[in-house]
């Protein structure tokens, strides 16, 4: 039995040598027929990391805020450092549940501060690289426009989404933010009036909380039974869906990249193994002569298949981990991670190709009349 093992294990060895040898003497030909299978896997790592990364966190807080979005008059400044438009909201203290947005150094607004409308302000991570790039900011006083504030507080940095920061913004007590600003809570054009971020303790309490928030905004506007709703709400299921849009789009022309790559790959196998079939007439032929079996022929060139596809398909591995690599530093925000199956799949997936794209030239080989196949030129 251990003899026969060995055998089987020499001959696989051997198979495998002359696939990577054929790949060498034939390295254009060998590079153009991988292309497909490289794309193929190379899509379908890319896809499962970036596209199905998608979550929602946990969040369990209110928190009415005002932004100033367009804002060209009131620039931060540091002594010679200076931040150009920056964005400025203004919230309550329990804004970093509210938004998931951790607190990197110091602390968060404090109740008082929000009652008193405290001058004090806390920093994006964009905003404190540029306005202290070597020192610390903490108590500080930065000067917002023609204001000062102190700063008490930098938030984790968190990257960008869709190639848009999400780190360029300050945050100030939202009472401070009326005094300073008050042309945004009547409606003024360069913000918002009011948005408020009202989220559940448990996923399960969202329809409740949304009936009991439309209830009570109604009845604050004064919106007559009859009219619709004069405000939006945005909930996370709404968030997913637009989400699960956008990436079942994506999704299906991905699926149809890589399929078509795979099946032009595969052809490309089948075509290069009928032509080494071609060439190595006479070898199969002087194979059978001397005893080789129809299955010693098929392993052969179905070994050589699955050596070229099973190559293609390693490539295509490196480079679908490298996509979504170069996808999470462009756009931290956006989850990207390759998951250990699905380099597997990717694997299998280009060794089925070889298998099942290499399977009628191998079995074509071992038709061959060893006699014709001796006789050819």
């Amino acid at each position: 039995m251990s003899h026969v093992l060995g055998g089987l294990r020499r001959g696989f060895g051997e198979n495998v040598r002359f696939a990577l040898l054929a790949v060498r003497a034939h390295k254009l030909r060998a590079s153009l027929t991988v292309l497909g299978i490289v794309v193929g896997v190379a899509t379908v790592i890319a896809m499962v990391s970036i596209v199905l990364k998608a979550s929602i966190p946990e969040m369990r807080a209110v928190s009415p805020q005002r932004y100033l979005w367009d804002n060209s008059d009131y620039h931060l400044r540091y002594r010679s450092m200076e931040v150009l438009s920056p964005r400025v909201f203004g919230v309550i203290e329990e804004y970093p549940i509210a938004t998931n947005r951790p607190i990197a150094q110091g602390r968060f607004l404090t109740t008082t501060e929000v009652d008193h409308a405290a001058d004090v302000i806390v920093l994006g991570d964009e905003i404190r690289e540029r306005l202290f790039p070597n020192s610390d900011p903490l108590n500080k006083r930065i000067q917002l426009g023609h204001d000062s504030y102190t700063v008490v507080g930098t938030f984790e940095k968190k990257g960008k989404m869709f190639g848009e920061s999400q780190d360029n913004l300050v945050v100030i007590p939202l009472t401070t933010f009326d005094r300073h600003f008050p042309w945004i809570k009547v409606g003024g054009s360069n913000g918002d009036a009011l948005r408020i971020a009202t989220i559940p303790h448990t996923p399960d309490q969202v329809p409740v909380l949304i009936d009991k928030a439309r209830a009570i905004l109604r009845m604050r506007r004064h919106v007559p039974f009859n009219k619709p709703d004069d405000f939006g709400i945005v909930t996370p299921d709404k968030m997913i869906e637009s989400f699960q849009g956008i990436t079942r789009g994506i999704t299906l022309a991905m699926v149809f990249i890589a399929f078509v790559s795979l099946l032009i790959g595969g052809v490309g196998v089948m075509n290069i193994m009928l032509v080494s079939v071609t060439e190595r007439t006479r070898e199969i032929g002087v194979r059978k002569a001397v005893g080789a079996f129809r299955r010693d022929i098929v392993l052969q060139f179905l070994t050589e298949a699955t050596t070229l596809s099973l190559l293609g398909g390693a490539i295509g591995v490196v480079v679908g981990i490298a996509v979504p690599a170069a996808v999470k530093k462009a756009f931290e925000a956006l989850p990207a991670e390759t998951p250990l199956w699905a380099i597997l799949v990717g694997l299998v997936v280009s060794v089925s190709v070889g298998i099942f794209f290499g399977l009628y030239p191998a079995v074509k080989a071992s038709r061959l009349d060893p006699i014709e196949a001796l006789r050819y030129e």
